[in-house]
């Protein structure tokens, strides 16, 4: 890598800024480090970024072996993995030093709901199949009302009423479920102050700590 695109320098620290500090860059291992292996998955989790540009990032991080491409799937070669830590500290260090603010841009229900469809810990839910309707009352109204169909240990986000019946209904704002998911506030006091209703079945209700686990972030 020439000076050019570079910053001319033989410290490591360099080296490693030259790979992670392009723009999009660690949100893309963020993806990854979450799960995410197809191309439509990972632009799921940065729906802001052209399909150009990931694509392109992609194959920047194919090209320095951070991550493998095989038959359609994106996965973390073993330089990758090693990353885990240094992406999850920066999510710890933005949610303690830098704040978004509360009614700003930041806060998306779609990438919240994307995120909230992989950390839900199946094993603690009841056999068979569970549906729980999330309304966010701040946020547009094509984003207002997502589904979260639970089946056989599968997890699957709906846009649009799945046509079952729902277990759990889940009623608060944007500006409020953020802040929890990423663990600046304490999900037990918001429902008990009314900041996030929940009704429906109550083994569910009562449950709620234990499958909604919230983001990696939010447990360090």
């Amino acid at each position: 890598m020439g000076h050019s695109t570079g910053y001319g320098q033989f410290c490591p620290v360099a080296k490693a800024s030259e790979i992670l500090t392009k723009r999009w860059t660690p949100l893309i291992l963020r993806e990854l480090i979450s799960g995410s292996t197809r191309f439509n998955e990972i632009h799921r989790g940065v729906p802001l970024m052209s399909r150009a540009l990931l694509s392109q990032r992609l194959r920047e991080l194919v090209e320095w072996g951070v991550v493998a491409h095989d038959d359609g799937a994106y996965e973390l070669t073993e330089a990758g993995t090693e990353l885990k830590p240094v992406i999850i500290a920066m999510g710890v260090w933005g949610r303690r030093w830098v704040e978004s603010e509360l009614h700003g841009p930041d806060w998306d229900a779609g990438v919240l709901m994307w995120d909230m469809r992989r950390r839900i810990n199946t094993d603690a839910l009841p056999e068979g199949r569970t549906v729980l309707q999330f309304e966010y009352r701040d946020a547009p109204k094509e984003m207002r009302w997502w589904w979260l169909l639970i089946q056989n240990g599968s997890v699957d986000l709906c846009v649009s009423d799945p046509g079952f019946e729902v277990d759990l209904y889940v009623i608060s704002e944007v500006r409020i479920m953020g802040p929890i998911w990423i663990g600046q506030r304490l999900l037990g006091p918001a429902i008990r102050q009314g900041d996030v209703v929940v009704h429906g079945r109550t083994e569910l209700s009562r449950s709620i700590g234990d499958w909604l686990m919230l983001s990696v972030v939010a447990k360090i």
